[in-house]
């Protein structure tokens, strides 16, 4: 990454015959979408696919009579799938190539989608989540590594937005699409099961050639805390509380009686606040102290949690005769908070990395974040099954809490840089792979550093 005297030290020397002419030189956005307006339409097709399993998993469970704590360790299968498939989904396109694992995990998936109606019982269907979380978090390696290598440094920031707007646009019309066929029949299922296998036409029809592909360790938790300790315990934090949130909601929401039309929107409501509030964050996480900002997002969404609660226990009280909207505000102020604090700790973390380590850095992210993804659906399930589906809510709201305790002392602990000589915010997804992770940090960095150049300039 090309810097400045101050940006030298971390960063490292020009590549080399660029000028500083042909680094600002950009791309008109139409013509750099036209080459991945086919993965951009796949990754759609896969979300809608992939939202609605999510969904599909709480409201089936239900009418099966799965407890919340048997749900909960199926919902943890799906990370434990995730993480796996970050791990050796690499390996196998190092050996394999890129088209062919994105087939046959594209097929595995489909088929996975489909099993879930043939046998409900809780092992199997953890056994089947797992199997599709690899699938999917393969799918996100490949498809990220191309979208990477269909980009330049310059493009690589809007291309990075549009491609999670189109995740987020795909999860919550996902939501939309359970209202058409009851969850108690196979029909949505096989819905799912035909959108994620049509999504992959027009991904492998394209002309886009497969990437190069490289491999980078993860960094260790250890490594990771010692580097930035608030970055490694949010990130962990929050696996925890967007796995609770994208896999128990729709638990909470059939405990609580609400139909299955409701539940759908209850899920939409959570990743559009996502879709929205991720742009005012980010504006202010590049103008002001990031811990204040992590502190600040962390307690409006303990704040969001504890509205949650009070409306969850009136809908328990009046039996769901009670109003909807205070808890739909809820899940969309709680959902608002939590996707932009996954880019909001990425960026704080990066502020405190030479170009070097971002590889691997990136895969230590990944990786602690998966762990707290796998933890938090479980401490959800068993506080359910022992005190009640608002539990939902108290866990949640105990995790922000404990992230803005940590952010808080954090902040007596460490200097941390100007706003002005950190990093660019970008509005990174949780579902990101490691490869999404660097390529976010790298744009940022160099970003970071021509806003540097610009102000310097007489």
């Amino acid at each position: 990454i090309c810097g400045a005297a101050a940006k030298a030290a971390r960063f490292g020397p020009c590549d080399a015959g660029r000028t500083r002419t042909q680094k600002r030189k950009t791309e008109p956005m139409l013509q750099v979408l036209s080459g991945v307006w086919a993965l951009l339409i796949g990754i759609v097709l896969i979300m809608l696919g992939n939202g609605m399993h999510f969904t599909l998993i709480g409201l089936r469970g239900g009418i099966e009579g799965f407890s919340a704590a048997e749900l909960a360790v199926v919902t943890s299968g799906y990370f434990l799938g995730f993480l796996s498939g970050a791990r050796y989904t690499p390996v196998m396109i190092q050996r394999v190539g890129h088209v062919r694992v994105f087939a046959a995990l594209g097929s595995f998936m489909s088929a996975g989608l489909v099993a879930f109606t043939l046998l409900a019982e809780p092992w199997a269907w953890t056994l089947l989540r797992v199997l599709i979380g690899f699938c999917m978090s393969g799918i996100y390696v490949a498809a990220e590594s191309w979208l990477n290598n269909a980009t330049t440094n310059e493009t690589r920031g809007s291309v990075l937005s549009t491609y999670m707007i189109a995740q987020t646009l795909g999860i919550i019309g996902a939501q939309g699409l359970l209202t058409f066929g009851d969850p108690a029949t196979s029909a949505l299922f096989i819905g799912a099961s035909i959108l994620v296998s049509i999504s992959f036409a027009p991904i492998l029809l394209s002309v886009t050639p497969a990437p190069a592909s490289e491999i980078a360790r993860p960094m260790s938790f250890r490594e990771l805390f010692s580097g930035t300790p608030l970055g490694a315990i949010g990130i962990f934090l929050l696996g925890s509380i967007y796995a609770t949130q994208s896999g128990m909601s729709a638990v909470f929401g059939s405990e609580i009686d609400m139909t299955a039309n409701e539940i759908a929107l209850f899920v939409a409501m959570l990743f559009g606040g996502a879709l929205v509030l991720q742009y005012p964050i980010g504006w202010l996480s590049d103008r002001l102290d990031r811990r204040k900002v992590i502190l600040g997002t962390a307690v409006m969404g303990a704040v969001a949690s504890a509205l949650g609660w009070v409306a969850g226990s009136t809908l328990i009280t009046v039996g769901g005769g009670g109003s909807l909207w205070p808890i739909m505000a809820a899940a969309f102020l709680a959902g608002g908070m939590t996707t932009p604090l996954y880019a909001l700790l990425l960026a704080y973390t990066n502020d405190f990395l030479s170009a070097e380590d971002m590889p691997a850095a990136s895969g230590g992210l990944v990786f602690t974040f998966g762990l707290g993804a796998i933890l938090g659906p479980l401490l959800t399930g068993w506080a359910m099954q022992g005190l009640g589906p608002n539990a939902f809510w108290l866990v949640i709201g105990a995790t922000f809490v404990t992230m803005a305790l940590y952010a808080a002392y954090r902040m007596t602990q460490r200097a941390t840089p100007p706003a002005q000589e950190t990093e660019a915010y970008l509005g990174v997804l949780p579902t990101a792979s490691a490869v999404a992770v660097e390529a976010a940090g790298t744009w940022s960095a160099e970003q970071a550093e021509d806003d540097q150049d610009r102000q310097a300039a007489p």
